[in-house]
Order: structure tokens, then sequence, then C-alpha cells
């Protein structure tokens, strides 16, 4: 199997970098290395740093095998709603440094993390589902409604946006931008900071100021129902 997830774990801070040296597409197999270095990470106690390659974050699903429906298409999208579940519940603090590009599942990932920094440049930051055909899952919508700016959420999630990374902060998906050389550190600052927190309350706490979106994620991975993509 290909490797496209990296794991590096400098003194409790563990930076999980997605490189498949394309799009960052979210197959499965991008899917599963990602939980897979998540289980690592809270082996080792550690505060996440999850990061792209240069210029991209991820542009979302695999779209060939999306398109293509079925049971396959199925599994990838209740694997990229769980990842999302995890990252929104995971119990030590998960800083996402966003190199680029964010489309779509990206996007819903993106918002999942505790604290989001993106690179300033020419990147789009869009959940374009609605813009290539697909009407917006259940379980993404909650995930937007929970973190965006009310004024954007409708520009977001029913008029399929593009932002700039500015724009992208102040409508709620990211905390800051950063220029693209100072992403990495500022990332790692963020993470070291977040690891004074007491792990225990930060954790519960998580879960609690976050359940009604946890609830709807569940209950739509559950059903399926909440991950059509058609109406």
């Amino acid at each position: 199997m290909n490797t496209f997830v990296s794991y590096r774990l400098d003194q409790s801070i563990a930076t999980i970098t997605l490189d498949d040296g394309k799009v960052n597409a979210l197959s499965p197999a991008m899917l599963s290395q990602i939980g897979a270095a998540l289980d690592q990470a809270a082996a080792d106690r550690a505060t996440v740093v999850l990061t792209g390659r240069q210029g991209v974050w991820s542009a979302g699903f695999d779209l060939a095998l999306l398109r293509g429906g079925g049971p396959d298409a199925l599994a990838m999208l209740r694997g990229g709603f769980e990842l999302a579940e995890r990252l929104l519940g995971f119990p030590r603090p998960v800083v996402i440094a966003c190199p680029g590009h964010a489309v779509a599942m990206a996007v819903f990932l993106l918002l999942s993390g505790d604290y989001r920094i993106a690179a300033a440049g020419p990147y789009k930051i869009t959940a374009n589902e609605v813009a290539i055909g697909f009407t917006m899952p259940e379980a993404a919508i909650a995930i937007c409604r929970h973190r965006l700016a009310p004024a954007h959420f409708h520009r977001a999630v029913v008029l399929a946006e593009v932002y700039s990374p500015d724009d992208a902060m102040a409508a709620g998906f990211v905390d800051r931008v950063v220029p693209v050389a100072e992403l990495a550190e500022a990332a790692r600052a963020t993470a070291a900071r977040l690891t004074a927190l007491d792990m225990t309350a930060h954790a519960a706490t998580k879960l609690r100021a976050r359940e009604p979106v946890l609830r709807a994620l569940r209950a739509a991975i559950e059903t399926g129902a909440g991950l059509a993509l058609h109406g």
C-alpha cells in the first residue's frame, strides 16, 4: 500500500502530514491512514497538528469513486464523516494547519479541528457540493452549522461560495491566517500552548460543547440517510 500519511512525535506534539503527491484526495486508503495516525497520537497522549502538502490541505473525496456510487462510495462517505466525528471528539487538542486549498469534505474536516490556521495565498476554501451537482449531506450541514458564522452559513452551504483564506477567517472556517513560511511554526506554537490545558477538563468540555453536532453526526452515520448526496 502507498504511504500517504506521515507521523512525527516531538515533545508530546504529533504532526500528521497528508501527502499523496497530488491533491490529497480523501480516498479509503488516505482515510484509513489518517485514522491509524490518530490511533498513534491517542496512544502517545499527544496534542495533534494535522496538515497537508505545500499548497493543498485536501481536495476532498476521491471524486471518481464518489460519482461511481454504490457501496464503495457509501463506505468512503461514511469513513470521511466518521473521521470528522473523531476529530470533533478527540480527547487531546487538534490543530489543523491548512497549507492551501480546502474543498468539500476537506472543509468539513477543517471545521472539526479545535484551532485552524491557514496559509495566506491564492487558495480556495469552499464547500462546493452544490456547485458540482451534489445535495449537501445532512452530516455536513450539521458540521457547518456548528462552526460557521451565521451570516456565512447560507452563502457557504447553499450557494457554494468560494472563500480566500482571509475571508474564510471571517466566515469561521479558520481561526487565523499567517504567511506560508510561518504556518508550521505557528501551528506548533499553538499546539505547545494547548498542551498546558488540563486534558481531562478539555476532553469533557469539548464533548459537552459539541454534543448536538456529535449526536447529529452519529445519527447520520448510523442510518446512512444523512450522508446522501442527492435529495
